[in-house]
């Protein structure tokens, strides 16, 4: 007997009959999609309203007994929420006073100033001073150029007004996560039942809390300020558990060792020692908190969103464009402030005592200085304004350039929109809303098994029979279907573009500077000019979608492949690989958990974005959630927006089980 026959014994049994599993399970697909009418048992094509779960009404009902029945005895439900809303406005209106509105009392013809906002050139000057002492020549030439673009493009009172609101909502959203972490690295019990509530509050849609938010606590800023901590809040608290389990072991020994009691090892030795970590999550919270600045609008937040959206609702260009830039340009004063911030606690105190107390005292005068214009805008207040003749626009060439680009490439911009609808929107849509919901069910559980075992699948299917008993099932599989798709095409550019641009500095410069500028810019903005290039519907809200998720795809590529090994890339080299060979046979195959992850960041920012484009005319559930709040509909809103997240919940524990499975084959750890 040959060598041949005696190995291809071995060779069947090891064969892995798993890999069978996926392609058998698409070609059941293809043919249950492709099945005549009436094929199937009606109960497995669309779910049977006597099923149903009135969850929704459930929810209505209960919130009208909160708000108008239910009380404490001496006070009501109402008057308790309404006192926490007034105890909450006293920071907001105080930060508003000071940067927007003056400090003083009264309203309307009976209001009384007796000292105006802080004017823009003692804003300015106090900026650039703080900016000095915490990052240096070039972020306080940052803070400077990015405060006077806003005064001098007229966005400096929109702007004021965002920033008190961001900085209270962020000072309110780190504190209640950090309290919220440390009770979670107390409490293990406390960890396990605030877990779900984040993932929850990071994947609702932030539509959805907006209305409750508004019924609880009146219409108003402070409503905004609340959906926008709920939303904020969840990185602090996980950054907060991160960072303080991530302290030495040593520090721990050495507070039980002096005799400090559980509070002042807390506050005196683990959070100090974690404080650079922690300022990570208080960068988080400000950056979410400005990315709601324009949704929180419509409560009554004001301010640069509430501009945004008036521009979008009038279809004004221009307008629009320069109020969005204009919160971008203050994302990345904040950000890089909170950046710098974070790096300052991380250093050891400056050593030259004559270098430190110069510092020191030049930050003195010259907050003295933008105090002393302060009194002397108050004594004279025209000089406070910047002046209307030095202000500049862009707003009309935005405009015009879109004109101009809508005239002359209306014909191909319209086949353009016409192909993309036909040859793939078109026949993916009809392919998701095909699908038999049991057998859905039946492909989140499968995959739950095969990548996390039986917990993660049965969790996860009772997360889709969720979705279906609301009898949103059709409304939720078009949210699948232009997510999905959104999602493709992001990947489809991002991941070559990462992967190109990971060895190659140059390039990585260029594609992160229009990544970051993606990311800051608010996803509103997105829709003014693709809305009146390519109209209303779903292709114009897959390009919305694609420019606003393909940024985790690009980053997370990259930085995949950047981290292989020099060690496995030399090997490469020297057994005679090329550099496509090294790319394609060893970066990428490494690179692929990295891959997985930003392909799972890019479903996140996907589903976030897919409720915005609701605005544009889509009819999923983002459809659903926004006219829910437009008809005071609490219970349709939330039960909308509770399917979103649990469509965000399936793909991302699917895809991080996947990266993980993958690393662990490849020997990279868990």
């Amino acid at each position: 007997m040959t060598d041949a026959a005696l190995s291809a014994p071995a060779v069947r049994r090891s064969f892995p009959l798993g890999r069978l599993l996926w392609p058998a399970l698409l070609v059941v697909t293809i043919v249950l999609v492709n099945l005549p009418n009436g094929a199937l048992p009606a109960w497995m094509t669309k779910y049977p309203a006597a099923w149903q779960i009135p969850t929704a009404a459930w929810i209505s009902t209960f919130m009208r007994w909160l708000m108008e029945v239910a009380s404490f005895g001496l006070f009501t439900v109402r008057d308790l929420f309404r006192a926490v809303a007034w105890v909450l406005d006293l920071p907001l209106a105080a930060a508003k006073a000071v940067l927007a509105e003056g400090i003083g009392w009264g309203r309307g013809a009976d209001a009384v100033t007796i000292a105006p906002a802080i004017p823009w050139f003692s804003a300015l000057i106090a900026g650039v001073a703080a900016a000095y002492k915490v990052g240096g020549a070039r972020l306080a030439a940052l803070i400077g150029a990015g405060l006077l673009y806003l005064a001098v493009f007229g966005q400096w009172a929109g702007a004021m007004v965002t920033l008190s609101s961001v900085l209270v909502s962020s000072a309110l959203g780190a504190v209640g996560g950090l309290l919220i972490g440390l009770a979670c690295v107390r409490w293990r019990w406390a960890e396990r039942a605030v877990s779900p509530m984040l993932d929850l509050a990071q994947t609702m849609p932030v539509f959805a809390y907006l209305l409750p938010m508004l019924i609880l606590f009146g219409f108003g800023p402070v409503s905004a300020m609340i959906a926008t901590i709920v939303y904020a809040m969840p990185p602090m608290v996980r950054v907060t558990i991160i960072a303080i389990r991530a302290v030495p072991d040593e520090i721990r020994e050495l507070g039980a060792m002096t005799g400090c009691t559980r509070r002042q090892l807390t506050w005196k030795m683990l959070v100090p020692s974690a404080l650079p970590a922690l300022m990570v999550g208080v960068n988080q919270v400000i950056m979410l908190s400005l990315n709601v600045v324009i949704i929180a609008s419509m409560i009554g937040a004001g301010g640069l969103g509430f501009d945004v959206l008036s521009a979008l609702r009038a279809l004004k260009i221009g307008e629009g464009l320069e109020a969005g830039l204009a919160i971008t340009v203050l994302a990345i004063l904040l950000d890089r402030f909170a950046q710098a911030l974070a790096v300052k606690t991380g250093r050891p105190p400056e050593r030259d005592e004559q270098t430190a107390r110069r510092k020191r005292s030049a930050l003195q005068a010259a907050f003295m200085l933008a105090g002393a214009l302060w009194i002397l805008a108050a004594i004279v207040p025209d000089i406070a304004r910047y002046p209307d003749a030095l202000k500049l626009s862009t707003a009309p060439y935005w405009s015009d350039l879109v004109r101009w680009i809508n005239v002359t490439f209306n014909a191909t911009l319209d086949a353009i929109r016409t192909f993309a609808f036909l040859n793939l929107l078109a026949p993916a849509k009809r392919f998701a809303l095909a699908l038999p919901w049991a057998w859905v069910v039946a492909l989140v559980v499968i995959a739950g098994l095969r990548l996390g075992g039986w917990r993660l699948g049965l969790g996860l299917g009772a997360l889709a029979l969720a979705i279906a008993t609301t009898g949103l099932w059709q409304v939720a599989m078009l949210t699948v279907y232009l997510c999905g798709v959104a999602v493709v095409v992001a990947c489809l550019i991002g991941v070559p573009v990462g992967v190109a641009a990971a060895t190659r500095p140059r390039l990585w410069r260029a594609v992160e500077t229009v990544i970051d500028l993606l990311q800051t810019l608010p996803s509103f903005v997105y829709l003014i000019p693709i809305v009146m290039l390519f109209r209303v519907g779903d292709f114009t809200a897959l390009i919305a979608i694609v420019l606003y998720a393909v940024a985790p795809a690009i980053r997370y590529a990259a930085h995949g492949v950047a981290r292989v090994p020099p060690t496995l890339i030399e090997a490469a080299t020297m057994t005679g690989c090329t550099r496509r060979q090294i790319l394609t046979r060893v970066r990428v195959p490494l690179a692929l958990p990295e891959i997985l992850l930003g392909i799972n960041q890019t479903i996140m920012l996907a589903l976030s974005m897919l409720v915005i484009t609701a605005l544009v005319g889509t009819r999923d559930l983002g459809q659903e959630t926004y006219s829910a709040l437009a008809k005071a509909d609490v219970g349709k809103g939330l039960v909308a927006g509770l399917c979103v997240a649990f469509i965000a919940i399936i793909a991302d524990r699917l895809v991080s089980a996947a990266a993980a499975k993958m690393k662990r084959r490849r020997g990279l750890g868990a």
